[in-house]
C-alpha cells in the first residue's frame, strides 16, 4: 500500500475512503426510502398506483437477477482484469444516466425493465467499494467501520436535505427532530420521485470522484486462475454456510422494511416531507454502533455481534406491529436500524474479509453479495403474500404484517446464535 506508507498519508487515504462511502450511500439514500411510497400511493395524489404484487416484483426480480449475475462478473473482473476504482466509477456513470430517465416513466413494464438494468449495473458496486476499502486499510477490523461511517452520514444528509430543500417552504427551527421544518409544497407526493433525479446527479459525481481514489490494480498473480471459483471454497467453513443461509432471510425482511415503512408512516399521520427524516433515525443510531463496532467485536466476537444485529430486526418489527404505541415511540424504534446494519451487515463484511485469502477478497465479497441477493426475490414474494393476506376492505392491516416479520427475525436470531462458530482462515475454530 504505497500511498499510505506514513501515518499522515494513511490518514489521508482513509479520509478519501470515507468520502467514497459518503457519496455512495447519499446517492442511494436520497431516493431509496421514498420509492415504496411513490410506487404504492394512488395516482390521484401523485403516486404510481402499483399493486403490492407489482411492487413485490419490482423490488424482488431485478435485485435477485442482478445479485446472481453482476457481483460474480464484478468480482472476477476487478480481481483479475480491471482496476477496482475505474470499474466502480464506470458503473456509477452508467447508473446516473439510467436513474435520470426512470422518474419520467409511468408504466409498470417500463419500470420493471429499467430496474432490471439499473440493478445489473448497481449489483457489483457495494462489494467493489468494500473491496477497495479493505485493500487500502491497514487494520480493516478496526478501521472499516469508521470509513463506512461516511456512508451512514451521507444517507442522513440526503434524507434530511432533500425534503427540506425540495418538499417544503418557509423553513424554521424547532426543538424536535427533524429540527428544521416548513410548509409542504403543493402536490408533495408527486414531487417525491424528483429524489431519483437527485440520485442520478449524485451518482455521476460519485463516479467521477471514484477515478481519483487510490489505484487498486487486479491481482494477476494467484494460485487459482479463477478467483470466483476459489471463493466458493469458503462454503467449507461452517460460519460462512450459516451466514449464507441466514443472510437471504435477513435481507428479505430488511428490504421489506424499506419498501413498506414509508407507506406505514403515512398511515400513522406523518407528512410526506417528514418520512425521510423520520426513517433516518436509524442511520443516526448507526453512527454510534459503527463507532463502537470494533469494541463490540473484541468483547463479544463475531457470533454474538451478528446475532445481536439479527435480533434487532425482530425487536423493531415487534414494536412496529404494536400500532397502538405513540407515534414517537414507533419512530424512535427505528434507531434499532443502527444495530441491525452495523452488527449484521458491516460485521459480516469484515468477517468475510478476514476469512478470505488476499487474492480473492473482492470475489469473496461478491459471493456473499450473490447469496444475499436471493433476498429481494424472497422479500418481494413474502411482502406480496403478507400484504394480500392482511388486507381488509382494500386497507393493509400493518399490525399482523409487522408481527409476522418479527417472528421470522426471531427464528433467524436463534439459528445464528445456535450454529455460527468463528473460523480462522485455515478453517480451524477460533
Amino acid at each position: 500500500m504505497s500511498e499510505a506508507d506514513g501515518p499522515c498519508e494513511h490518514r489521508w487515504v482513509t479520509t478519501r475512503l470515507w468520502v467514497m462511502f459518503f457519496l455512495q450511500w447519499a446517492t442511494q439514500g436520497v431516493y431509496g426510502t421514498l420509492l415504496g411510497r411513490c410506487l404504492l400511493a394512488p395516482v390521484e395524489v401523485g403516486g404510481l398506483g402499483f399493486t403490492p404484487n407489482e411492487v413485490g416484483l419490482l423490488f424482488g426480480l431485478p435485485g435477485t437477477l442482478a445479485a446472481l449475475v453482476s457481483p460474480l462478473i464484478g468480482g472476477q473482473l476487478s480481481d483479475r482484469y480491471f482496476p477496482t476504482q475505474r470499474f466502480l466509477g464506470t458503473l456509477q456513470l452508467v447508473l446516473g444516466a439510467l436513474l435520470w430517465v426512470l422518474p419520467s416513466q409511468k408504466r409498470f413494464a417500463v419500470w420493471l425493465a429499467l430496474l432490471v438494468v439499473i440493478s445489473l449495473a448497481y449489483g457489483p458496486t457495494v462489494s467493489l467499494a468494500n473491496a477497495l476499502a479493505f485493500a487500502h486499510l491497514r487494520d480493516p477490523k478496526k478501521q472499516f467501520a469508521w470509513a463506512r461511517l461516511g456512508g451512514t452520514i451521507g444517507w442522513i444528509v440526503a434524507n434530511w436535505g432533500f425534503p427540506m430543500l425540495w418538499l417544503q417552504t418557509d423553513l424554521h427551527l424547532r426543538w424536535l427532530p427533524p429540527f428544521i421544518v416548513g410548509t409542504e409544497v403543493p402536490n408533495v407526493t408527486a414531487r417525491l420521485l424528483d429524489a431519483v433525479r437527485v440520485g442520478a446527479c449524485l451518482s455521476v459525481l460519485f463516479g467521477l470522484y471514484t477515478f481519483t481514489l487510490p489505484h487498486t490494480p487486479p491481482k494477476r498473480q494467484g494460485v487459482d486462475p479463477l478467483a470466483f471459483r476459489k471463493a466458493f471454497k469458503l462454503f467449507r467453513h461452517r460460519s460462512f454456510l450459516v451466514l449464507a443461509i441466514a443472510g437471504p432471510v435477513i435481507g428479505a425482511i430488511h428490504g421489506i422494511y424499506f419498501w413498506y415503512t414509508s407507506q406505514f408512516l403515512s398511515t400513522l399521520g406523518l407528512r410526506d416531507s417528514d418520512i425521510q427524516p423520520a426513517m433516518s433515525t436509524g442511520q443516526i443510531a448507526e453512527i454510534l454502533f459503527m463507532v463502537v463496532l470494533p469494541w463490540l467485536l473484541r468483547r463479544l466476537g463475531f457470533r454474538w455481534v451478528i446475532a445481536l444485529g439479527v435480533f434487532a430486526y425482530a425487536l423493531r418489527f415487534a414494536i412496529f406491529g404494536t400500532t397502538w404505541l405513540p407515534v414517537g415511540v414507533i419512530i424512535a424504534s427505528q434507531g434499532l436500524h443502527g444495530v441491525c446494519f452495523a452488527c449484521f451487515y458491516t460485521a459480516t463484511f469484515i468477517y468475510i474479509d478476514r476469512l478470505a485469502d488476499a487474492d480473492i477478497r473482492a470475489s469473496a465479497q461478491s459471493l456473499i453479495s450473490i447469496v444475499f441477493g436471493l433476498a429481494p426475490l424472497l422479500g418481494g414474494t413474502l411482502s406480496a403474500q403478507l400484504a394480500k393476506g392482511f388486507t381488509r376492505a382494500g386497507v393493509l392491516q400493518f399490525s399482523p404484517f409487522w408481527y409476522s416479520l418479527a417472528a421470522i427475525g426471531l427464528l433467524a436470531t436463534l439459528f445464528v446464535a445456535t450454529f455460527f462458530r468463528e473460523d480462522t482462515p485455515s478453517g480451524d475454530k477460533a
